[in-house]
Formats: structure tokens, C-alpha cells, sequence
């Protein structure tokens, strides 16, 4: 297949470098101006990896829309604005494959729904969710991760030919409660964090339990399987978000308790916003998330929350 990926931080060339490796003609899209996007350039490595002398790299957008399958891994916040840059080139009968986690802050919306408004109704659209790091995936530990769509036949053709002997795709049959499970997987990454700085790490198995229930209301509550919140999108990714020493969003949040900067990107932090706009709209208890907001966002102390 020929695979275009927009985004060159650390998911979107593992995945430029995973995909090459199964067999796929991949090109990997950054801006001129991005240090990411220059180091591969230079260097066609970065911290992590090093890729395939077969993987492409360009800054110009109208190569990947040649693309049949356009996989963006982005920030979430940007997706919307990305979406609207490629308006432009009138892209019609693409597959969009969204390997990224969150919701977008000011509506709450899922970012399948985001591409779904700003793009024509030929397109079709997938999620590739689930646990792994690539610092994990890139010396050869394995992992499960999952492919959703509405679209049975997009479903089937993702999985089919991406799966390999690194990473094996299960079918999602909720797209709804796989997205929002995903999204909100960060938020209860920042809450381990925080009982991390706290010196009360035990309690993560009580914030697994609870967290994971509270979130399988949420996605009940909107239309989903609260089964979803137990499966690869959400329960199956706490052991790489909740304990692992790579997470970005559990090591932000426990520097922000300590007073810290962090200086990479915590798509919790802008996650657990819009999940307040859903709590709100649906009336539903977040405790858990409620109390990561009330201290990410209201001056409370993380020992009081």
C-alpha cells in the first residue's frame, strides 16, 4: 500500500518505520520549520530510532495526498486546523487512519467526528489505538493494539495489512467507546503520576478500578459499550500509561505535582478539559477526572483532590 503519515514525533515515524518494515511504500510528511521533521532529514534518526534507507520524507503536503491511506499522528488540538489545510487539495475516497489519543478541548468532540466535518464524505475513517511504547516496539517487544472504524471493509483491509509479528490488530466494534476510552486513558495517566509524587504509588491499583469504571459510564452514557473502557483502548493501555517509566502523560503528572516543568507533549492534560464539557452535557460522576482537573486547572492541592 502506499502509506502517507503526517506527523514525524516520536508515534508518527515509529510508524513510518513499522510499516516499511511489513512491506508498505511509506512517506513521512513534516513541516520545514519542525526540529523533528529537520533531525530526520539530517539524520533519519531521532532518540529512539533510526529508519529504513526506503522510508521517504517530505514537507510538501501534496505528496502524501497521492496517498490511498493518510495516517496522521499529530497533537490532538492541531487536528482540526490540519484538516482544514488539506481542504485545498479536495481529497476524495482517501482512507484516514488517526494513530493519536484525545478529544478536542472546546467541544469535546472525538477526533474521528473532527475529520468526519472537515473533509468530504467519500473519505473514510479508522482509529489505531492501544498499549506500546516505541521504545518498547523498536527492540522487539510485542504488543496488541486495535483498528475501528465504521467502515467494516476499511476495518478488515487496516488490520489485515498492518498486522505482523511486532504488533497484532484486533478488531473494534465500538468506535464511540474505543476513542473516548483512548482519550481518557491519559487523564488516569496524569493521576498516577501524581500519586507517584505523593509517595502512594499502591494506590494505583485503587485508580485502576475505579478510573476504568468511571470512564465505562462515560461511554455508556454516550451511545458506547461500556465493555470498551476493559479492552486494548483503555484498561489494556494502563500498564504503558499508569506505570511505565515512558509515558509522557504519568511523568507530567508527576512533575506538575512537584512543582516541575515538562516540556513534551501530555494529551491528558488538554484531554481531561473536554472531558468536563462531556460530564456536563451527559450528567455523569467523574470523580477521577474531575479531581486530575480541579488540580491541573483549579489551584487545588493534589493531596486535597
Amino acid at each position: 500500500m502506499k502509506i502517507g503519515i503526517i506527523g514525524c514525533g516520536r508515534w508518527g515515524t515509529f510508524i513510518g518505520w513499522y510499516l516499511d518494515k511489513t512491506g508498505h511504500d511509506v512517506t513521512i510528511y513534516g513541516r520545514s520549520s519542525s526540529k523533528n521533521f529537520n533531525e530526520l532529514k539530517t539524520s533519519r534518526a531521532n532518540s529512539v530510532l533510526s529508519l529504513n534507507d526506503s522510508t521517504k520524507l517530505t514537507d510538501d503536503l501534496k505528496e502524501i495526498c497521492s496517498c490511498e491511506v493518510i495516517i496522521i499522528s499529530i497533537g490532538s488540538q492541531a487536528l482540526r486546523g490540519l484538516m482544514k489545510e488539506l481542504k485545498e487539495y479536495e481529497l476524495k475516497d482517501k482512507i484516514f487512519c488517526l494513530c493519536m489519543k484525545g478529544l478536542e478541548q472546546e467541544t469535546g468532540k472525538r477526533l474521528s467526528e473532527i475529520v468526519e466535518e472537515e473533509s468530504d464524505p467519500s473519505n473514510k475513517i479508522a482509529v489505531w489505538l492501544g498499549p506500546g511504547h516505541v521504545q518498547e516496539f523498536y527492540h522487539g517487544v510485542p504488543n496488541l493494539m486495535v483498528i475501528d472504524s465504521k467502515d467494516e471493509h476499511v476495518k478488515e483491509l487496516l488490520v489485515r495489512e498492518f498486522s505482523g509479528e511486532l504488533i497484532r490488530f484486533y478488531y473494534g466494534d465500538d468506535l464511540l467507546g474505543n476513542e473516548i476510552g483512548a482519550a481518557a486513558k491519559n487523564v488516569i495517566g496524569i493521576a498516577a503520576g501524581a500519586l507517584d509524587a505523593m509517595n502512594i504509588s499502591s494506590m494505583k491499583g485503587a485508580l485502576m478500578s475505579r478510573g476504568a469504571r468511571e470512564i465505562s459510564r462515560l461511554i455508556s452514557v454516550m451511545g458506547g459499550n461500556e465493555l470498551s473502557a476493559y479492552g486494548l483502548c483503555h484498561l489494556g493501555d494502563y500498564e504503558a500509561t499508569v506505570f511505565s517509566p515512558f509515558s509522557h502523560n504519568r511523568m507530567f503528572g508527576e512533575l506538575f505535582v512537584k512543582g516541575e516543568k515538562y516540556d513534551k507533549l501530555a494529551e491528558g492534560y488538554y484531554t481531561v478539559k473536554a472531558i468536563m464539557l462531556l460530564k456536563e452535557q451527559y450528567n455523569v460522576d467523574l470523580p477521577v477526572c474531575e479531581a486530575v482537573y480541579s488540580v491541573l486547572y483549579s489551584g487545588v492541592s493534589a493531596e486535597d483532590a
